[in-house]
Order: structure tokens, then sequence, then C-alpha cells
């Protein structure tokens, strides 16, 4: 396969990042996770990832999408024939990591990372791409249609990239089509957002946050009364259970970074949220 220029939108060019440290990760000798399919993605782009190398924020990228997973297989522990939907997908291999073999799969994002996302994945009768704006409610009928299941909707570094505005009104559309479901985003505090142009990754795009929430349970809850935390988590202050399957390394890296007490690593939180 020649190599490929992704041809992508500034937001939409983050999505490199997260692929870019599955690979790397998938050549260590003690790996967080191993995602060959990243590596072979990752060599068939004419993209610059030298410039992510060696980022220290790569590692906390990593431990969001194994926070993530676990979510997501909670939730099919519970609900096996529920409904996942990753909002924002960009290049991700959640599928192939956590699928039970009966769920519905949606993969939503903007039109330019569907063309290049369906270079490398192909819709299944469960697995199905949306070429669509979160914010433009024409994709949730195709959700809703087929299954009146559970679902589980996904947000992975995406809305903070949103104006406060658009982030409201995707929580108000997930509320209204779909009340009860779950909903699993980050979010960023004023000490994370207000240092990105220092950050290790962003500073190497052009892509800013726009969006910052200090406390996701008061202003979801503000927004949609009756909305439930399930729970918040920072990187430091992950689930005893996740923590203690990391390798040895990366938890006295969590360690050392809980005593160091961050403002930025404090301020940015992972969070599942019961909508209303």
């Amino acid at each position: 396969m020649d190599r490929e220029k992704p041809l992508l939108g500034t937001v939409q060019e983050t999505l490199l990042i997260p692929l870019y440290a599955r690979a790397a990760e998938t050549r260590k000798e003690h790996a967080l996770l191993r995602d060959p399919h990243a590596e072979e993605i990752v060599a068939c782009l004419d993209y610059d990832f030298g410039r992510f190398d060696g980022l220290p924020s790569l590692t906390g990228a990593l431990l969001r999408t194994l926070l993530f997973d676990e979510w997501v297989a909670d939730f099919l522990s519970a609900h096996p024939r529920g409904t996942v939907v990753e909002i924002g997908t960009g290049l991700n291999t959640r599928y192939e990591r956590v699928d039970n073999g009966l769920a519905r799969w949606f993969e939503l994002d903007l039109p330019d990372v569907i063309a290049l996302r369906r270079r490398f994945f192909t819709d299944t009768p469960r697995r199905t791409m949306v070429a669509s704006s979160v914010t433009d409610e024409a994709w949730t009928a195709e959700v809703s249609a087929g299954g009146d299941g559970p679902c589980l909707f996904l947000a992975e570094a995406v809305l903070p990239y949103l104006d406060e505005a658009d982030v409201h009104r995707v929580v108000d559309l997930l509320a209204d089509r779909f009340p009860g479901s779950l909903l699993a985003l980050d979010t960023a505090g004023p000490g994370f957002f207000d240092t990105q142009e220092q950050h290790d990754a962003l500073s190497r795009v052009e892509a800013r946050m726009r969006w910052y929430c200090p406390d996701a349970g008061s202003r979801l809850t503000h927004w949609r009364p009756g909305t439930e935390t399930v729970a918040s988590h920072t990187l430091t202050s992950l689930p005893p259970a996740l923590l203690a399957r990391l390798p040895l390394p990366y938890r006295q890296m969590v360690s050392a970074l809980t005593a160091q007490r961050l403002p930025q690593a404090e301020g940015y939180r992972l969070n599942l949220m019961r909508l209303p």
C-alpha cells in the first residue's frame, strides 16, 4: 500500500497523536497495550510522527484509552447486546480490543476522518461508520434504528475542542434521544487548559481546546438535572484494579505524579456520566 498523506482538518489532526501512542507502545517490551493494527496504519501514512517521539503525554493518552476500554468492557458485561457509539472515533481500534461479538458499534466522525478511516476499516452488520458532526442530530436516527437496548457513548479527546455551546448541545441531544444512556468524556480543568501552548503534544499541532470544565458532574447536572456521576478519575487516581494491572514502571510513574500533584495532571479528568 502506498503511503497516504492524511488530509485532515486542524482539530482532526489530533487523532494522529493517540494513534501514534498506541503504535509506539506496541513496540515496547512492557507495554500498557499492544495494537499491531495501529502500527500498520502509521506505516501507511505520510506524516511526520517523529514530532511526537518520547512525549510524556503519550502515556497519558494510553492510560485514558485503557480506562475507556474498561468502561466499555464493564458495559458489555452488563449489556452484551448493548450499543457502543464512539464519538470522534478517529483511527481508534477499540472494537478490535474489546468487542464481545454481540454488541452494535457505531464509529462517528467528520467526513474527512471517515474517508481516511475507510482505508483501514470496513463496515460489518454490527459495526457502522458514520460521517457526521456530533452536533448534527441527523446521525442519531441511524443509531436509534434497529435497536432499543442501552447505549454507551464515548467522547475521548473530543468535547474539549468544541465551544461550550456545542458541548451543551451534544449533551442535550444525547439526553433527549437516548435517555438513561452512559457518556464517557474527558474534561480539562483551567490548569490544563491554560498551559496548552506549553503542552508537549498540543504545542506541535495547530489545534487548541476551547472548552474547559473543572467539574463535569456539576456542569452536566446544571445543564441536565438528574445527570449522575458514575465515576470520575484523574490520571493519578485511576481505579485500583486498573492500576494494579499496569506494568511496574508505569505504576511507579503514576505514583511519582501523584506525589507531585501537578495542576495540569490534577485538572484533567476522565468521567463516566449517566444521563437522565
